[in-house]
């Protein structure tokens, strides 16, 4: 029908270049930005697939770094316990060497003082071998490391030349004030304990008249702080002393349980009874011991330290076979985080060669359109004509 109100021909020909206009800028849009989604608009469905894929690969990347700083929190552990085998190794052969009955009285001093300094080193080791800031084979002061800390006093107030009653009386006090402290309470309370801290620098600075009185609470004055510190607290030692839920997955249910607990406590409960001045929350004791110097003791602490070796081996061990199944969790988490971005990018990426087509034929389309639409103008010329 020839009309000049309606001129259909004109009409679909600018329907037609408006849908080639917005098939031109979608197009060019994900042209532009490499994505085949732009808007929810361009794919609802997709859209939710490939965020979810997302939200997985970035849990996933995440849980590869806490896999890796696990390994080396774990790592860092192992060689501490690697040199503390070394230590009691060295332990052990001086043992040995003490029960022998070729080795002299004066042999077995020298032997006790290098003894002595090992088990200082393992003190240290052990106690303050630390990842990020947190210790990790530490453990709580107990009952047994308070009465350890009673001795380590009694040891250094009764290092003296001369000896006097007044001098007697007070550090027999002392030692019962840490017995109470013990009775009370596992290791007895911070106040407790500072009381007897409190009774020992009496002594030193008024109730004896020495001229070594300082050497009173060089020593003790230390080693009962750490004990009054770890006892107060509220920690339960050190990483490795409680159980731990490492996150190796991008969900709530993806974890690895470590619990070293048992292993740590029989390590340290063997060290000790190797080596009375050994503890187990960091600070050496600096004392005498008397494990290679009294007769027939040598000989059973061979076997004692042998026990000991045993018992971080036990630990080591264990630590490994973590350290392992995290190196293979690690692995795992690369090829499913791979395989999971892929299929994100088949979502959400565009693919060149079809967009580039895609955009080449509407931009022929819109140039016939337009040309179209301009001869389609001119058809209401032609009622002129009829009517001339």
């Amino acid at each position: 029908m020839l009309s000049l109100h309606t001129n259909s021909a004109a009409l679909s020909a600018q329907n037609s270049i408006s849908k080639t206009q917005q098939s031109l800028s979608t197009s060019m849009t994900r042209l532009s930005t490499g994505f085949r989604i732009n808007s929810a608009m361009d794919d609802a469905a997709g859209l939710q697939i490939a965020t979810r894929l997302k939200a997985q690969t970035s849990g996933m990347a995440m849980a590869m770094r806490n896999t890796q700083n696990a390994t080396s929190m774990i790592q860092t552990a192992d060689g501490a316990l690697g040199e503390t085998v070394n230590i009691l190794v060295r332990m052990k052969d001086l043992a040995t060497q003490a029960a022998d009955a070729s080795a002299t009285t004066d042999d077995k001093k020298a032997m006790q003082a290098e003894f002595d300094t090992l088990t200082a080193e393992l003190t240290n080791v052990v106690g303050n071998t630390s990842f990020g800031g947190a210790k990790l084979l530490t453990s709580k002061a107990t009952a047994t490391d308070a009465t350890a800390a009673g001795t380590a006093y009694t040891a250094a107030l009764l290092d003296k030349t001369t000896k006097t009653t007044a001098y007697g009386d007070a550090s027999t006090g002392m030692v019962k004030a840490y017995n109470d402290a013990v009775a009370a309470n596992t290791g007895g309370t911070a106040a407790q304990l500072n009381a007897v801290a409190t009774t020992a620098e009496n002594m030193r600075v008024g109730k004896i008249a020495m001229d070594d009185a300082a050497k009173v609470s060089d020593v003790a004055a230390a080693f009962s702080t750490a004990v009054t510190t770890s006892v107060a607290s509220s920690d339960t030692g050190g990483k490795f002393n409680a159980a731990l839920d490492f996150q190796i997955g991008a969900s709530t249910t993806e974890k690895m349980g470590l619990d070293l607990s048992t292993e740590l406590s029989s390590m340290h409960t063997a060290i000790r009874s190797a080596t009375g001045e050994y503890n187990a929350f960091g600070l050496a004791a600096n004392l005498k011991g008397a494990e290679l110097t009294t007769a027939g003791t040598a000989s059973t602490t061979i076997d004692k330290l042998q026990t000991a070796i045993d018992a971080v081996g036990t630990t080591r061990s264990a630590l490994g076979a973590a350290g392992n199944r995290l190196d293979h969790v690690a692995t795992n988490l690369a090829n499913v985080s791979t395989n999971t971005q892929a299929a994100s990018g088949r979502i959400m990426d565009t693919d060149f060669a079809t967009e580039s087509s895609n955009m080449t034929a509407s931009q022929m389309l819109l140039q016939a359109g337009t040309a179209m639409l301009k001869q389609s103008n001119s058809m209401s010329s032609m009622v002129m004509s009829l009517l001339q």
